[in-house]
């Protein structure tokens, strides 16, 4: 009887990770921790994941080239592998992933950077300190650089008063 109920919690497990995959792509990570907070138990949530890898509905190396091909040029690499790792996706993968996809794009952070900045200001425009520590603020809590937030200010000419 036991064995049945085992049985049967498997087989449920993986047609609810299928419905999860409908909704959307996910990793291996996510997955696993969705079917959890359903309440099924660590057996069946392994056979269930192990049974959508194995038709390839979950892989994370292709989770993570998509996320990059599409974030590439709004986000600066260090943040965008910050959010691939917080989803569960190891930095080998991520490393592949990045070689892959940046083959095909160039990736110029300092023109992120410029694109940020002309959202908000005109080349040549003085701020005072406050405008100027939020601006940096802004810039690095996407994950630029320091040296070349500061290199780009310089080039578009914006100083503090």
């Amino acid at each position: 009887m036991m064995e049945e109920e085992q049985r049967l919690l498997c087989q449920k497990a993986k047609r609810k990770a299928l419905r999860l995959l409908e909704q959307r792509d996910r990793t291996e990570q996510n997955l696993r921790q969705k079917l959890a907070q359903n309440g099924y138990p660590p057996e069946a949530v392994e056979a269930a994941v192990e049974y959508v890898k194995s038709f390839g509905y979950v892989d994370d190396e292709r989770y993570a080239r998509n996320y990059l091909t599409y974030r590439l040029q709004t986000k600066s690499k260090q943040r965008l592998f910050q959010e691939l790792y917080q989803r569960g996706i190891s930095y080998e993968k991520l490393q592949e992933a990045w070689e892959e996809v940046t083959t095909y794009e160039d990736v110029d952070e300092k023109a992120m950077i410029r694109r940020q900045i002309r959202r908000k200001y005109a080349p040549g425009t003085k701020l005072d300190e406050v405008h100027l520590r939020r601006l940096y603020g802004f810039l690095a809590r996407r994950g630029f650089q320091f040296e070349d937030i500061r290199a780009v200010l310089e080039e578009e000419g914006i100083e503090k008063v």
